[in-house]
């Protein structure tokens, strides 16, 4: 995680399309427009899994998030991204289906995100260099999450989640 920073990523126009490249620092620093990828998985009794972002995270740390989530890499398309996503931040592999897409908003960091979901019970190896902690949540839960405003819930993952069900 210590060279995140510098790593480079496509910025993109307001329509999404690449119009260059830049290191992760002066994206986010800037404002500028980009890509991500957010997972939802399930157990087989339909309970989201929810991770806690790292401390060390330059954003929303130590708040409740998407089961994974990450920036796409030049060229990489999103569905690799979540894949890749997925081995690093659960260790788990999944067969995963694109259900929404989110244009570039401050809610989301300036990025356009595609949200993925798809079904795996375990065994969940959390990277702790990404979360400190992660668990498995029904859908009552997760309401209770977001409604409770002493937790601390990453803005893309309210977003998503709202959108996604928006029942909640």
């Amino acid at each position: 995680m210590s060279n995140s920073n510098q790593e480079p990523l496509e910025i993109v126009d307001e329509e999404n399309q690449v119009i260059g490249i830049r290191k992760r620092s002066e994206i986010h620093r800037e404002g500028l427009r980009h890509r991500s990828v957010h997972i939802f998985i399930f157990n087989a009794r339909g309970e989201l899994y929810l991770q806690k972002r790292s401390p060390a995270k330059d954003q929303y740390p130590e708040h409740w998030d998407s089961s994974a989530a990450g920036h796409l890499d030049p060229g990489e398309t999103p569905q690799e991204a979540a894949h890749r996503e997925l081995g690093e931040e659960l260790g788990i592999a999944a067969a995963l289906t694109a259900v929404y897409r989110h244009p570039a908003c401050p809610e989301t960091g300036w990025e356009f995100v595609t949200l993925f979901t798809g079904a795996g019970n375990g065994p969940i190896r959390l990277n702790r260099e990404e979360a400190t902690e992660g668990k498995f949540c029904t859908p009552a839960e997760v309401a209770a999450l977001l409604k409770d405003p002493a937790q601390k819930v990453a803005p893309g993952f309210r977003l998503l989640y709202r959108h996604w069900r928006p029942s909640q």
